[in-house]
């Protein structure tokens, strides 16, 4: 969940101010990386996991984005739902899982349980939630100023971004059969794009091995959790949440210092690289200033917050027994669109988990045998192309769609990731088989929206209909029909 503030006027002290403190912070974090201060919290409490899913809200009518967030939060009083930058956005945070034993199972569990409580009180307001990576629905007027969820927070964005862009308006170009470019003078394209952040505890020592996996991983992540073909009305990426998120909030002044991207290399020793660059290269966007101790890293956490990596290291903090906080790193992965179903969301959890996992202690680092200039190129790729993409992979092996890849090698590797977690071999069996099967039938969530559309025509309010009915069955997209 994103840090709160509680105003978005600014002085040129506050920017001075708050790059101090976040030099600062960074220099303590430094101390905690050299230390590897964050092996008490990781060995007491063991790998974990969770995840946040943004969703829509739905006008049950018009099958539109329906801007009742506040009205849907008074209903519901749940303190994981928090609302994001639209009126018709909100986001569901878990609670993190020990991995170990059924792990996937209990989040599954949680998800279902917080969407049919999300869903009573949408049904209140005669509007339902919906998990989509973009709403087919969305039209470029629901993207405006107005329809902004009314916090500091989300107006400060707005403003600091169009001040480093000197007052130039944000440009959309995105590629397709009928490309879209429009010009939009505020960051509200954002808002169209929603995904299934899997979040993993790991420790300072092994975070490079962590975060290279993630990057070599990518591909195939948003590969198998494609669920955004469309936008505008218009087929374009089979996720087209990937070039759409990256251009709603560019700064535009260089490509280091964009604030939505896949990197420009491998961590070389730890993800406190990532730290030491966001201090150095990425213009401050809120200088909030808080009345916080030093070790909270509260502007260092804030700053990193507006820079939103496709793999993103997060500071976080836990609470021992003796009820004294204790600091905690973990890998955001933020490739995944959120899912058709809370089976497909869990499983790419599960996939990515198991994964990342394998590929981050094997004995020769996987990334050492692909270039990361191939693992980026990889991964748009995989973005604009899904399951049918065909990409190189580490160890000199040729070019192979990857459907393949995942289901002859990547899987394996999955399988023997989640055993060494120590997961249940049922419950391996159960999430994986879900990826083996999309993978198999190539029917992600992108897939049906293309095949109900080449069936029926691209009419966008019946198609998101259509893919809420089958939603409401709780059935894996591999298993829905064109009905």
């Amino acid at each position: 969940m994103g840090q709160n503030i509680q105003d978005h006027r600014f002085t040129d002290a506050d920017f001075l101010e708050f790059e101090a403190r976040v030099r600062a912070e960074t220099a303590l974090l430094e101390q905690w990386f050299a230390e590897d201060a964050f092996s008490s919290a990781f060995s007491s409490s063991g790998r974990e996991a969770g995840f946040e899913l943004e969703a829509w809200l739905i006008d049950r009518r018009h099958q539109a984005p329906a801007p009742v967030i506040d009205a849907f939060l008074e209903r519901l009083q749940d303190p994981l739902i928090v609302p994001e930058l639209a009126r018709f956005n909100l986001e569901l945070n878990s609670t993190p899982v020990a991995l170990s034993g059924r792990p996937f199972s209990r989040l599954h569990d949680e998800l279902e349980q917080t969407l049919a409580h999300c869903q009573a009180a949408a049904t209140k307001l005669n509007t339902q939630v919906g998990t989509i990576g973009i709403l087919p629905t969305v039209r470029p007027d629901h993207l405006v100023p107005a329809q902004m969820t009314p916090r500091p927070r989300y107006r400060a964005l707005n403003e600091q971004i169009l001040r480093l862009r000197d007052g130039e308006p944000i440009r959309l170009e995105i590629e397709g059969e009928r490309p879209v470019y429009i010009e939009q003078p505020d960051v509200m394209l954002e808002s169209a794009a929603t995904s299934f952040q899997i979040h993993l505890k790991i420790s300072a020592a092994e975070s490079a091995r962590v975060f290279n996996a993630s990057k070599l991983l990518a591909a195939l992540s948003v590969a198998i959790g494609a669920n955004s073909p469309y936008l505008f009305g218009r087929e374009l990426w089979c996720e087209t949440r990937i070039p759409l998120f990256e251009q709603a909030v560019s700064v535009g002044d260089s490509p280091l210092r964009e604030r939505v991207g896949f990197g420009i290399r491998y961590a070389e020793q730890s993800v406190m690289e990532c730290f030491r660059s966001n201090s150095a290269r990425y213009p401050v966007l809120l200088p909030h200033l808080m009345d916080e101790p030093i070790e909270q890293l509260a502007h260092l956490r804030l700053h990193n917050g507006t820079i939103w990596r496709w793999n993103r290291p997060l500071i976080g903090f836990d609470v021992d027994p003796s009820g004294q906080q204790q600091p905690h790193l973990r890998m955001e992965h933020r490739v995944v669109a959120a899912g058709p179903s809370s089976i497909d969301n869990i499983a790419n959890a599960a996939f990515y988990c198991g994964a990342v996992q394998a590929l981050a202690t094997e004995r020769s680092p996987p990334e050492q045998g692909l270039a990361f200039n191939q693992a980026r190129i990889n991964f748009y790729l995989a973005a604009r192309y899904g399951l049918n993409a065909e990409i190189p992979w580490y160890g000199g092996r040729a070019r192979m769609p990857i459907h393949q890849l995942i289901r002859h090698q990547m899987l394996p590797k999955a399988r023997r990731g989640l055993r060494a977690l120590g997961i249940d071999h049922d419950e391996i069996d159960e999430w994986l088989g879900v990826i083996e099967a999309r993978a198999r039938t190539r029917r992600t969530g992108a897939a049906w929206q293309r095949a109900w559309v080449a069936k029926h025509g691209l009419d966008v309010a019946a198609l998101t209909e259509a893919y809420l009915a089958h939603q409401a069955t709780g059935k894996p997209a591999h298993e829905w029909t064109l009905d």
